[in-house]
C-alpha cells in the first residue's frame, strides 16, 4: 500500500455541486422516475437508465410530450416534489405504520419546502441538466433497496381491488399538508384514461410501496466538517437540480442552504452542465473570480463544467467509479470530503490540505 501524500494549495472560495457532492437521494430519484415510467406503461429500468444525466424538463419533454411549455414549470416542481415524497415517506408514515401506530388513514405528510419562505427568488425555468448516472457506485444501494418496480409489481400481484381499500386523500390545508394525490399527481394521459377504480387501486399500491422503503437522502462522508470550517459568504452551491429538489435534499441532511445557492431553474443561467455557466455565476455573485476558486463535483459533466470555469476542481468518488472521472482532468480525485481538510490562512485566503 502506497502512503498517502498531502498537496496544499489556496483559494478565495468554494463551489459546491450537490447531489453527489453533498447529499445522496439517488433512491428516491430513481423511485420518482419510476413511478412515472410506470404511469406510462414503459419499463421503469429503461425510464431510470434514460433519465440519468439529463434535466427533468428534457426528460419530461421526451416521455410526456403532451406537457405544454406553460405548463412545464410546474411538472418539474411536481415531479421534485415526488422525489422528496419518496425521500420522505419511510421514516415520516412507514415505520408507525407497520407497528401499528397509525392507519394508512393518518397519513400526513409536510410540504417539500419546509424553508421554501427564506428561498431566495433566484429560479423560474429549468435550464440545467441533472447529474449523470450513479447506477454503478450505487450497486450496494440497489442491492439492499429492491427495485421500485419490482415492488409496485408486486404489490399489484397480491392485491385484489376488493381487498385495497382507498382513503379519500387530503389536500393542501393551510397549515402546509402536502397529500398523496398532489404528491403523485405526476399521471400520464394513458393513466388518466384509465378508469377510476384501477387509478384509484394503483394509487394505493403507490402509497405502500413508498412507504416500505427507506430512500431517505443522505449526507455524505466529510461534509459537515467541511462546511462547517470554510466562512460564511466563502461557499456557495451550484446544483443541476431545480430549485423545490435542491433546497428540500439539502435541508432535509441539515445543510442550510447558502445565500448564494444557484440551482437549475435559474434564469440567468444560459446553459447547464457541462458548461461552466452555474459556476461562473455562483463565483461572481460571491464576488470572486472562478479561477481563484475550488469546485467539488463528483460527476463528468460536473467536473467538466469546474475546468471549464477555470476552478480548482476537486473531483469525489461518492457517485462514480475512480475509472470513470479520474481521466476527466479534475485537479485532485479523492474518495470523498473526509480526504479534504480547509482552513483560513491569515491573509483571509482558505487553505486547502489534500490527502491523496
Amino acid at each position: 500500500m502506497q502512503p498517502c501524500s498531502v498537496h496544499t494549495f489556496y483559494a478565495d472560495a468554494v463551489l459546491f455541486d450537490m447531489d453527489g457532492t453533498l447529499t445522496d437521494s439517488i433512491a428516491a430519484v430513481e423511485a420518482a422516475w419510476g413511478k412515472v415510467a410506470t404511469d406510462l406503461g414503459l419499463d421503469p429500468a429503461y425510464v431510470i437508465a434514460a433519465t440519468h444525466g439529463k434535466r427533468a424538463i428534457d426528460n419530461l419533454a421526451h416521455f410526456r410530450p403532451e406537457i405544454k411549455s406553460h405548463e412545464m414549470d410546474d411538472e418539474v416542481r411536481k415531479f421534485e416534489e415526488s422525489i422528496l415524497f419518496f425521500a420522505d415517506a419511510y421514516n415520516l408514515y412507514g415505520k408507525a405504520r407497520r407497528t401499528g401506530l397509525c392507519s394508512e388513514n393518518d397519513i400526513s405528510l409536510p410540504t417539500p419546502l419546509e424553508s421554501g419562505e427564506n428561498t431566495p427568488d433566484l429560479s423560474m425555468t429549468p435550464d440545467s441538466s441533472l447529474p449523470p448516472s450513479r447506477s454503478s457506485s450505487f450497486a450496494a444501494i440497489s442491492s439492499r433497496r429492491p427495485s421500485f418496480g419490482t415492488r409496485l409489481t408486486s404489490r399489484l400481484t397480491m392485491s385484489t381491488l376488493s381487498e385495497v381499500y382507498v382513503h379519500d386523500s387530503p389536500v393542501i390545508e393551510e397549515d402546509g399538508v402536502l397529500s398523496f394525490e398532489t404528491a403523485h399527481s405526476y399521471a400520464s394521459t394513458d393513466l388518466k384514461a384509465k378508469s377510476s377504480e384501477a387509478c384509484q387501486h394503483q394509487l394505493e399500491a403507490w402509497q405502500i410501496e413508498a412507504t416500505g422503503v427507506d430512500r431517505s437522502v443522505r449526507i455524505l462522508p466529510g461534509v459537515k466538517r467541511l462546511m462547517g470550517s470554510i466562512p460564511e459568504g466563502k461557499y456557495a452551491v451550484a446544483t443541476s437540480g431545480a430549485k423545490t429538489y435542491a433546497y428540500g435534499c439539502m435541508t432535509r441532511v441539515g445543510i442550510t442552504p447558502p445565500k448564494i445557492t444557484i440551482t437549475a431553474d435559474d434564469k440567468r443561467l444560459k446553459a447547464g452542465k457541462p458548461a461552466p455557466d452555474p459556476f461562473l455565476l455562483a463565483a461572481r455573485e460571491l464576488g470572486f473570480s472562478a479561477s481563484n476558486c475550488v469546485v467539488f463535483e463528483d460527476s463528468p459533466s460536473g467536473i467538466r463544467a469546474g475546468l471549464a470555469s477555470g476552478a480548482t476542481v476537486i473531483a469525489v468518488c461518492t457517485s462514480h467509479e475512480r475509472s470513470k472521472i479520474e481521466g476527466i482532468g479534475a485537479h485532485y480525485v479523492v474518495e470523498n470530503m473526509e480526504c479534504v481538510k480547509c482552513g483560513v490562512h491569515e491573509d483571509g485566503r482558505l487553505k486547502f490540505e489534500v490527502r491523496l
